[in-house]
């Protein structure tokens, strides 16, 4: 019977008398770069964003705020550690895909410092800030007794316009 490890070491010997430390990371580089060429991976997907997470997203005609889908949250809640606000601003957005108005409520999520990610501030239909319910440039979080602090907005489709 033939001793594994006396086989082993007389080969890694041999291996190593055959080779340089720079020949062997030079195979080893090109085997990942063929590699890397040859497996069947989807490239360029992975900086895509998605269409909720961009301000041109058909829902966020009126939004003036971080998107909460950038935040941890998504179109319609907020994200942990976050609560809706108690008052709201509403707009009405069109849908590309079927050519028809919405009304579109906009939320605020409060609670935590500032998201900081996906800022957008669209304005379409935005009114002089004389009327409290058609300005979107208004810490919203302030109707709230508990925290004021706003994190990022949220949007709620409430039917057709």
């Amino acid at each position: 019977m033939i001793d594994f490890d006396l086989l082993f070491e007389a080969g890694s010997r041999l291996l190593a008398g055959r080779t340089s430390r720079r020949g062997v990371l030079a195979k080893a580089g090109g085997m990942l770069v063929a590699s890397a060429v040859a497996l069947p991976v989807g490239r360029g997907q992975a900086a895509e964003t998605a269409p909720d997470q961009q301000c041109d997203y058909w829902k966020y005609c009126s939004v003036d705020g971080f998107l909460c889908t950038c935040c941890g949250g998504t179109t319609t809640t907020c994200p942990p550690g976050t609560e809706p606000s108690a008052a709201s601003w509403v707009g009405t957005c069109l849908n590309p895909a079927d050519k028809k108005q919405y009304m579109i409520s906009y939320t605020d999520c409060c609670g935590l410092a500032s998201c900081g990610r996906c800022g957008c501030n669209n304005n379409v239909g935005e009114r002089p800030g004389y009327s409290m319910g058609i300005h979107n440039d208004i810490n919203w979080c302030m109707a709230n007794g508990k925290s004021t602090v706003y994190n990022c907005t949220v949007t709620i489709n409430l039917g057709q316009g």
